[in-house]
């Protein structure tokens, strides 16, 4: 499994945005990571969300700890990856 790390894509697998691609921008603890989609393109917001409520792709994008929406985005375009973080990804339930 690819580790946490800032750039690394990743599937929201709980809350409303559950199924939705998003990217790490920065580690905040052991517990907890900074995601956006960016909302313009995936619809995920810049928000704190749980390691365990995200599921890591084995993509990743070159970006510096706390890219803004626009840098992201840069970068995703630079990548061609834009149409793959639109596909939606029916998310995997895995039991609490």
């Amino acid at each position: 499994m690819p580790a946490i790390e800032v750039g690394r894509l990743c599937v929201k697998t709980r809350g409303r945005e559950a199924g939705r691609k998003c990217v790490i921008v920065e580690i905040i603890d052991d517990n907890f990571v900074l995601v956006t989609g960016p909302k313009t393109i995936t619809g995920v917001k810049r928000r704190r969300a749980n390691i365990n409520h995200i599921e890591v792709l084995p993509k990743k994008i070159d970006i510096e700890p706390g890219a803004s929406d626009d840098e992201v985005a840069e970068a995703l375009k630079k990548a061609n990856l834009i149409d793959f973080m639109k596909e939606a990804v029916k998310p995997q339930l895995t039991p609490v």
